[in-house]
């Protein structure tokens, strides 16, 4: 089984940095948390940019580190991909010279990323005779993640890439982040603090709080867990994979079909058969005994309640299971014990908005 294996420390000032993480060998995993708690220290300890105190790592059966045999891999011998916060590009080079930096410099055998690969797959076709001062943020952006893939890396490392982006350059990274993930050559580990980014383009996450791991798996599942401290946070809210099924051109809206059944969206412009990721938003979900009639919500999903825990002294989050997909409500306190809501109990999850985001 392919997979990545770290325990990591080191003595900070503000705190003892010691990580551990079991993620899967392909893939986006996304490290999430508060700026400040570790998480691009962690990337430079697995870069080799920063060496800690004692650690292991281990990346699909291929040992980089290990503190205990005296093992430690430098990191020009590291076949890693780094995408930083800015690009880094080099300003006396062009776009294209930029791109094969790296590239030209890899042994030929290693040379397993093609370079008209790369340049379709984050549309770099009109920029490659310009310089870095002539395109844009989100453009920079796209040659730095088109350079760390030309390094044929074993293991991609993103470190929040969009973080120096306005929110036109964000929008315009995360949709090559989100086409470009069934063409990675190799995992990836993506340092953000945004549940936007997570849900948009990792399969797995991990919660870092302090120099620690203290939680991780399938992004899903951490999304609903109710013992999870993302089941509480303001934007609180499931992300389902879904598949489009048909559209209604009457009404302007697109059929999905996920494991809890279906739900109707705004006209995507998607292509039947193609699969998405939507965000459902706990706040967005109310919950109901019997099956409304004459309501203006088309999202009416069978759902049996799995847990209940307290947000505030008004309100709890419900977490409820429709056919196998797990969701939110957040609903009042007053309103939870007026429906009886309690695990076990069947209930009619009222979808009020469903979001479409890759």
């Amino acid at each position: 089984m392919s997979q990545i294996t770290a325990h990591l420390r080191l003595n900070l000032s503000a705190f003892d940095l010691d990580m551990e993480l079991t993620a899967p060998g392909s893939g986006v995993t996304a490290l999430f948390g508060p700026s400040g708690s570790g998480k691009t220290t962690f990337l430079r300890l697995i870069a080799g940019l920063s060496r800690p105190d004692s650690g292991f790592f281990k990346v699909n059966g291929e040992v980089w580190q290990d503190s205990d045999s005296a093992l430690f891999m430098p990191p020009h011998k590291r076949p890693v991909g780094f995408v930083f916060q800015d690009s880094r590009l080099f300003s006396h080079l062009t776009v294209r010279e930029n791109l094969l930096y790296g590239y030209n410099r890899l042994p030929v055998e290693r040379r397993i990323v093609k370079i008209d690969d790369v340049i379709r797959w984050l549309s770099l076709e009109s920029l490659l005779a310009r310089y870095p001062s002539m395109i844009s943020g989100g453009q920079r952006q796209r040659v730095s993640i088109g350079r760390a893939l030309l390094r044929s890396p074993r293991l991609l490392l993103f470190d929040e890439p969009l973080a120096s982006l306005d929110s036109e350059g964000k929008s315009e990274i995360l949709h090559y982040l989100e086409t470009l993930k069934d063409e990675l050559p190799a995992p990836s580990i993506y340092v953000t603090h945004s549940m936007d980014e997570v849900a948009r383009v990792a399969d797995h996450m991990a919660l870092v709080r302090d120099g620690k791991i203290i939680r991780s798996g399938p992004v899903a599942q951490m999304f609903t867990s109710l013992d999870s401290p993302l089941a509480l946070d303001e934007e609180a809210g499931a992300a389902l994979d879904a598949v489009v099924i048909g559209h209604d051109s009457e009404y302007h809206l697109t059929t999905l079909k996920f494991a809890g059944g279906i739900m109707s969206v705004s006209n995507s412009g998607l292509s039947v058969g193609t699969r998405v990721r939507v965000r459902v938003i706990a706040s967005d979900v109310s919950l109901s005994l019997n099956k409304p009639e004459g309501s203006s919500v088309l999202n009416v999903l069978e759902a049996v309640v799995t847990g209940v825990a307290e947000k505030s002294l008004s309100q709890v989050i419900v977490g409820i299971d429709a056919g196998g997909a797990g969701l939110l409500a957040r609903i009042t306190k007053k309103s939870a014990f007026a429906l009886g809501i309690r695990p076990g109990v069947k209930v009619y999850a009222l979808v009020k908005s469903v979001a479409v985001i890759t």
